[in-house]
């Protein structure tokens, strides 16, 4: 679906002639939870003459996060339709929690469906303040109102458009701080809606090569250098883990790099970002089970948060030189299929016993990472759908994070700023002991199949490819890039776009 076209106002919001007007709604717990309108309703509520709050109240309001409430107007303010969404407890400070508004502005706007214009009169802060709050409404207002186009032959019965047009309040429309803000927001946004478009396409229409293709397109005319391999060009270089997952397939596997350089930076730092790219994972030989495997098409998470940061990198234009490197491969049992016992020799001449084919992710992810490596950098930062271990461990929300401190330490202060929580986790010298091959450099899965410590079996295996020197990161988003729930705050089912976001706040503190 188009994202919503975005544009600033300073108009007084009960004078805005839209379809739709959304304010925030806090809770007063020190006032047995009274109502009070957020920062930016104050001429709305006072059109209302006292009443909104008692008549939100009556329609079931609470001021709980993410809730949403709708009042006809019935011409007290332009407006024909006002939301009111919940954004918690009045805040102690000058603005209310960046990931509340966030989600809010994100609810709001996927209740609006079927609306053509909205304004949103939602809070503001201080100048010091007004920059990360300004992107945070503007960031989930982008993204609440996702929607694939799918597949339909049929119109959906009460299925509504989604929003058109969003007209965001702010104390001065032509200030220049802000209207950068709105061309940022519109960057990130635009590379997060095409991470959940590739996610949420069906395994069948997005095979290795079409994947491969769609990134190309994508890339024409952003200014980034664009290298392909194909299934001969990886056996002849050597990417032996990429060749073995993907020879089962008849749709072949692909090795993609996107590469950007700032213009008139002297030396600047470099930035290796991997993507795992499965655009559909069976298991192979080690097959998975039937239920629920239709959510495998999700395993190209990784390569299509990668590519689609890259291509906002070549429009955002930081001061740092940033590569993708995007390991795309069909993971399938055949008669060609890598079996477990294979030696497969990587990109980087570690020999590797394998154990279990459906570890197919550190494979491709190995040979990325060394090429990366090769190709040289200062930094690298993995992501990958890799473990059901980290869905057990940290839920569907929190991604795993491994490697050296500086890096982890990177990503973490980047997702805590965007609302992309990760969480540490070690590497112990036992789970690496118990990767031991009596045949090989390393076994790709712990030597007894114990699946304990499952998700840092893969961390510690990622990390035999990253080059002396490197500082790196591993993110597991096996859980957080997926979203089979209802629809929530700005995340929509089916492909969320993290961390697509992360890596743009990280690549902007570098």
């Amino acid at each position: 679906m188009t994202q919503p076209s975005l544009s600033l106002v300073d108009t007084d919001p009960a004078e805005l002639a839209v379809d739709a007007i959304v304010i925030g709604l806090h809770s007063q717990p020190e006032e047995d939870g009274a109502l009070l309108p957020a920062a930016g309703a104050e001429s709305i509520a006072a059109a209302f003459d006292g009443k909104l709050t008692a008549t939100l109240a009556l329609l079931g309001a609470s001021g709980a996060p993410g809730e949403v409430t709708k009042l006809a107007t019935l011409g007290t303010v332009a407006a024909p339709l006002l939301i009111a969404v919940g954004l918690g407890n009045e805040p102690t400070g000058p603005a209310p929690d960046l990931e509340t508004l966030r989600r809010g502005a994100g609810a709001a706007v996927r209740a609006l469906a079927g609306s053509r214009t909205v304004a949103l009169a939602l809070p503001s802060a201080d100048d010091a303040d007004a920059a990360p709050v300004l992107r945070a409404v503007l960031e989930g207002a982008l993204l609440g109102g996702y929607r694939f186009a799918g597949y339909k032959t049929k119109p959906q019965k009460g299925r509504r458009d989604p929003v058109g047009e969003l007209r965001l309040h702010v104390p001065d429309a032509t200030d220049e701080t802000a209207l950068a803000e709105v061309r940022r927001a519109e960057v990130v946004a635009r590379a997060v809606r095409l991470t959940r478009d590739w996610v949420n396409e069906p395994p069948n229409v997005l095979q290795p090569a079409e994947f491969a293709d769609r990134i190309v397109a994508a890339a024409e005319g952003t200014g980034l250098e664009v290298e392909v391999l194909d299934f001969e060009a990886l056996k002849a270089g050597g990417y032996g883990g990429i060749v073995a997952v993907g020879q089962g397939s008849e749709a072949p596997p692909r090795l993609v790099k996107l590469s950007y350089t700032p213009e008139g930076v002297s030396d600047p730092k470099r930035v290796a970002l991997v993507g795992k790219g499965i655009t559909f994972d069976t298991g192979g030989v080690s097959i998975k089970p039937s239920a629920g495997m239709w959510e495998m098409k999700s395993d190209m998470a990784g390569a299509a948060a990668v590519a689609a940061t890259l291509l906002a990198v070549a429009a955002l234009k930081p001061g740092v030189a940033v590569s993708g490197y995007l390991a795309i491969a069909e993971n399938m049992p055949s008669g060609s299929a890598y079996r477990p016992g294979d030696v497969i020799t990587m990109f980087n001449g570690k020999r590797v016993e394998v154990f279990n084919t459906d570890a197919e992710g550190r494979m491709v992810l190995g040979d990325a990472m060394a090429r990366a490596c090769a190709d040289g950098t200062d930094y690298l930062f993995e992501t990958s759908t890799l473990t059901g271990g980290q869905v057990i461990s940290l839920g569907k929300r929190i991604s795993g994070l491994m490697g050296s401190d500086e890096a982890t330490g990177l990503v973490e202060a980047a997702g805590a700023v965007v609302g992309e929580p990760s969480w540490r986790m070690p590497l112990p010298d036992d789970v690496r002991k118990g990767m031991e091959s009596e045949i090989a450099d390393i076994c790709q899965t712990n030597a007894n199949l114990d699946r304990a410590g499952h998700m840092l079996q893969g961390g510690v295996f990622l990390r035999e490819f990253v080059a002396e020197g490197v500082e790196w990161a591993h993110i597991d988003i096996a859980g957080p890039s997926y979203h089979t729930g209802e629809a929530t705050g700005y995340w929509t089912k089916g492909g969320t776009g993290v961390p697509v976001r992360t890596f743009l706040q990280l690549i902007e503190s570098l």
